[in-house]
């Protein structure tokens, strides 16, 4: 723990923040990771910059009047001030490093935050497997390497969860009888991976990777060197790239139900898509909803049986199919409009709602010239091998048929027990 950091409450916030200079507040839980993973970098950046700056915690649960007072309503929370006024972007949530100091240069004079920041001394980190994504894939391989008492560092440039951390319910994972939330059933493999010794390196920024030394570089200072890399990478939402898109994203347009399906009670939102994730994330949406339009390119939906069953059956939700979306529009009052056209007329019209949801499928996080790949999917064997020497590849991001947690989490197991064999018999020859 940093010499460099304050504890305080509610009582000493005035004097401590108000008139405490140049202050970094950071309002921090227990039993919280993105508190966790936010430590891991809070605490180098008070030796850095200590001496200019105060950094300071204060826990939230117990100062919960001066949180909301303040408008702070999750953890961890960070906020920046410069004599008393509240300067920059506050930070929630999967907090990077790049953002930290994205505000803390607005603190201090250009000359001396860059003579401080040139003090950073590089690191060289030697591992034994070297695991990049934390989801599924990547947690499994590294409880498998980790309780093979090798050396086994997890990196994600998110908290680990990947895809599933954003999953309401999951209901055909073994082991459990009735549905779990998709964050809890990542919460018990995180917490089992650091139980069996993993480290992490989560919601940093990922500088280089290069496969054919094996070594990663994280947040521009850590070059991370390994014996063998597992690519658990996944996938991530696709966009329409429809005009629009980009510039409402998190503002009328949303990729996850689990998110932002609780701020559309009773209004009307439409959703694009009409496969499984499309379907299923409609009927959760239709919980909270008062109406859903479903805009899908073909003249029937491609989701399960089940879920097109629940849906058409849904008084909540209606179908616009072979139709497409060629427009967002945010209206002023700020609602949204969605210009669709129909495939088999060309015609064009306009559907205005609340809220928009995407779902039109995924795409692969990585994409490394360096391996054989297919639309951008790694190709790897049954062993999980790649086209690289010691370079594994497990999860969403492989080329294959059904991609489940089941399968990812089989392709973790694979993966890191096929390289600890390899890891064994190389020493063993030695």
């Amino acid at each position: 723990m940093s010499e460099k950091i304050k504890y305080i409450d509610a009582s000493q916030f005035e004097k401590e923040v108000l008139h405490g200079g140049n202050v970094i507040v950071d309002f921090y839980s227990t039993e919280c990771p993105p508190c966790e993973a936010l430590a891991a970098k809070f605490e180098p950046l008070s030796e850095i910059f200590g001496d200019d700056i105060t950094f300071i915690k204060i826990f939230r649960q117990e100062n919960r009047a001066l949180a909301e007072s303040l408008g702070v309503t999750s953890s961890p929370t960070v906020l920046f001030y410069h004599n008393g006024r509240e300067i920059g972007t506050r930070l929630s949530g999967s907090i990077k490093r790049s953002e930290l100091l994205d505000n803390i240069k607005l603190l201090l004079p250009q000359e001396r935050f860059s003579q401080l920041l040139s003090a950073i001394q590089p690191i060289t980190t030697y591992t034994d497997i070297l695991v990049i994504g934390a989801g599924p894939a990547g947690l499994t391989a590294g409880i498998y390497a980790a309780q093979a008492k090798l050396k086994t560092i997890l990196v994600d440039t998110q908290l680990p969860g990947g895809q599933v951390q954003t999953t309401h319910m999951v209901s055909n994972y073994p082991g459990f009888a009735k549905p779990v939330e998709g964050f809890m059933l990542m919460h018990y493999m995180s917490e089992q991976a650091k139980e069996a010794g993993c480290q992490f390196r989560v919601a940093v920024d990922v500088t280089e990777i290069n496969l054919i030394k094996k070594y990663i570089i994280v947040d521009g200072i850590e070059t991370i060197h390994a014996k063998k890399i597992i690519i658990a990478s996944g996938c991530s939402y696709r966009e329409l790239n429809v005009p629009g898109e980009y510039e409402y994203k998190g503002k009328g347009i949303s990729y996850c139900a689990t998110c932002d399906a609780k701020y559309y009670q009773d209004k009307h939102v439409v959703v694009i898509g009409g496969g499984n994730s499309a379907i299923e994330e409609s009927l959760f949406i239709a919980k909270f909803t008062r109406h859903i339009t479903i805009v899908h390119q073909f003249d029937k939906l491609q989701a399960n049986r089940e879920a097109q069953e629940k849906a058409f059956a849904s008084d909540k939700i209606s179908f616009m199919f072979s139709h497409e979306p060629r427009a967002f529009i945010k209206n002023d009052d700020g609602s949204m409009t969605v210009e669709v056209e129909n495939l088999k007329t060309g015609n064009r019209s306009y559907i205005t709602c609340d809220g928009v949801f995407i779902f039109a499928g995924m795409k692969p996080n990585m994409v490394n010239e360096d391996l054989q790949n297919h639309n951008g999917y790694i190709i790897t064997d049954e062993f999980m091998h790649t086209s690289l020497p010691d370079v594994f590849a497990a999860g969403d991001i492989r080329y294959k048929p059904y991609r489940q947690i089941t399968t990812a989490v089989s392709d973790g197991t694979i993966a890191a027990i096929t390289a600890v064999r390899e890891l064994e018999e190389a020493t063993v020859a030695v």
